[in-house]
């Protein structure tokens, strides 16, 4: 570490350099209590005052601010980094990650063979094998810069139902502090009613299930709200996961907000069928969604995966319709989904490879891509807001200053990941390269 004793009042007590993109990885662990000359998004160069885990300050650079700290928390001198809030996934599927592995490679799976691929290899998983994968795949997401993750679970018929409950449950237990964890049943039609009250009662933060995949969607979008209504836990049901099913379950879904007046967050994940509605159609439809309150996730790179199998030209695009919803007003997020599963046997848990395909696949404009995987999520996810202001949660990541663009796409060498004012990952890359003048 190195130390700055200038005398600029903000830098009154020895400072750490954050040091260079390239520099080792040092951080983790750190509680910081400020932040001085980095870049934010705006372009402007301040220092941050950070205090219990949120933003308490944003000055000029070297203006009057505090003469002390907490115990052991440092002033980091981030010069030559630039501020990024702090990303979220709003929907992973922790139970499932990292299975690959036990797949035939050469497999292709469109939604329903995925969904039997993976029972396939339910027998064979246990809460302890969902714990270590689900580890595994947090250690990636925080080293990407995802400080909060919403996990859905399943609640499968065959043994117990409650293994990947237990799991993560335990999980978000050993994370806190450190990584937020939401955990969401994923309760399917052969799920039982006595399982869902035991996972209620275990403590799950939010209601889930697929009605799309039911036999009877309604009666199973009905039966999921009628256990988030009675408990006041919000809500996010897989929603239209297919690019031409006659009936719209999102329809229902929002009706049915609006006839019972929920207050708790109520959330649509997928919603691909709306990307093929024509614009008469999807108007009337949104302005229902509106009106209920309704949020949407869009995961492009698992639906970019699932969907159009079946087509000989002209493959749907698996794309729920973003412009229309942010063009209503709708709150819009967007996540990864699997990662490496039946589901998607691709996939790094990088937001910014989530913003590489809004902006490609969805033509999203930039601050609109980065807006769907910190702001957008977060607002979807119920959270505090991020950013470079007084208020808002001190999550954050620091990366390289350059081109926005360039991180977007998903180019970063560094990344430094703060949740709640504290250092929880430290990644850099080391590049040497031998190339002709």
């Amino acid at each position: 570490m190195t130390t700055d004793t200038s005398t600029d009042s903000a830098r009154l007590v020895p400072t750490v350099a954050v040091g260079a993109p390239g520099a080792p990885a040092h951080l983790a662990g750190t509680a910081v209590a400020a932040l001085l000359g980095v870049r934010l998004p705006d372009g402007t160069l301040a220092d941050l005052t950070l205090a219990d885990g949120w933003i308490t300050g944003v000055r000029p650079v070297g203006a009057a601010g505090p003469a002390s700290r907490p115990d052991g928390a440092a002033l980091l001198d981030a010069s030559g980094w630039r501020f990024v809030p702090a990303a979220s996934e709003p929907h992973a599927h922790l139970d499932k990650a990292l299975t690959a592995p036990r797949m035939d490679p050469g497999a292709g799976n469109d939604l329903v063979s995925a969904v039997a691929s993976w029972r396939e290899l339910l027998p064979k998983v246990t809460t302890a094998d969902v714990h270590e994968r689900a580890l595994a795949a947090v250690h990636r997401y925080a080293a990407n810069g995802i400080t909060t993750i919403r996990s859905h679970v399943d609640m499968p018929a065959e043994g117990d139902p409650m293994r990947g409950v237990d799991a993560l449950l335990a999980l978000r237990e050993e994370l806190s502090g450190r990584i937020a964890l939401q955990v969401c049943i994923l309760a399917g039609s052969e799920t039982p009613d006595w399982a869902i009250a035991e996972a209620v009662a275990r403590g799950v933060d939010v209601i889930g299930g697929c009605p799309h995949l039911s036999p009877d969607p309604h009666f199973e979008t009905t039966r999921m709200l009628d256990v988030a209504e009675r408990h006041g836990l919000p809500v996010d049901l897989h929603t239209d996961e297919q690019t031409d099913a006659p009936e719209l379950d999102i329809v229902d879904l929002a009706e049915q907000v609006l006839a019972r007046g929920l207050t708790q967050r109520v959330t649509a994940s997928h919603c691909v069928r709306l990307g093929s509605l024509p614009p008469e159609r999807l108007a009337a439809v949104l302005e229902l969604v509106a009106r209920a309150g309704l949020g949407v996730v869009t995961l492009p790179i698992t639906n970019l995966y699932l969907q159009g199998w079946d087509a000989t030209h002209l493959a749907p695009r698996g794309l729920t319709a973003m412009r229309a919803l942010l063009d209503a007003g709708i709150p819009l997020a967007a996540g990864a989904d699997n990662l490496r599963d039946p589901f998607n046997p691709a996939g790094r848990a990088d937001p910014f490879e989530t913003t590489a395909l809004l902006m490609t696949a969805g033509h999203l404009r930039a601050e609109e891509a980065l807006a769907a995987v910190t702001s957008g999520a977060r607002t979807v996810l119920g959270l505090p807001q991020v950013g470079a202001a007084v208020g808002h949660a001190a999550d954050l990541m620091l990366v390289p200053d350059g081109d926005l663009g360039d991180l977007l796409a998903g180019t970063p060498d560094a990344r430094v990941v703060l949740h709640g004012g504290r250092v929880v990952a430290d990644t850099r890359m080391n590049r040497s390269l031998d190339l002709f003048h």
